[in-house]
Formats: structure tokens, C-alpha cells, sequence
């Protein structure tokens, strides 16, 4: 699954990413590198709670096209 992922640089200068389809999917990094990095773990890590809880995965933006 391919989920779009949105990057803003803050007023400190980190980045935060996060993934509007998975509402509360977010992470961080010092460099746009680490941020795509680190969202990618956090993206992992809500799709496996969902599956353990029964919860819907919602489609990703190419099941959507």
C-alpha cells in the first residue's frame, strides 16, 4: 500500500510528516530524510494496530485512482 505522505518544515526548523489518510499517523526528523524514515515506521506501526484490533484499514491514495 502507498499512502501520500505531506512534509512541513516548522519554525525550528524540524520536520514533521504526516499521512492525512491515517488521521494521528505523524512523526519527525531533523532532515526531510529522517522525517520519510520515521513516518515510515510510524506508518507500519498504525497498520499493525488496526489489523490487531479489527479495525478497517483505510484505502491507500492508489486504491482510490
Amino acid at each position: 500500500m502507498k499512502y501520500r505522505v505531506l512534509i512541513e518544515q516548522d519554525e525550528d526548523g524540524i520536520f514533521i510528516a504526516y499521512v492525512p489518510e491515517l488521521p494521528g499517523c505523524i512523526s519527525q526528523g531533523k532532515t526531510r530524510d529522517e522525517a520519510i524514515n520515521n513516518i515510515k515506521d510510524a506508518v507500519l506501526g498504525y497498520l499493525i494496530s488496526l489489523k490487531k484490533h479489527d479495525e478497517p484499514i483505510p484505502p491507500s491514495i492508489m486504491e482510490l485512482l
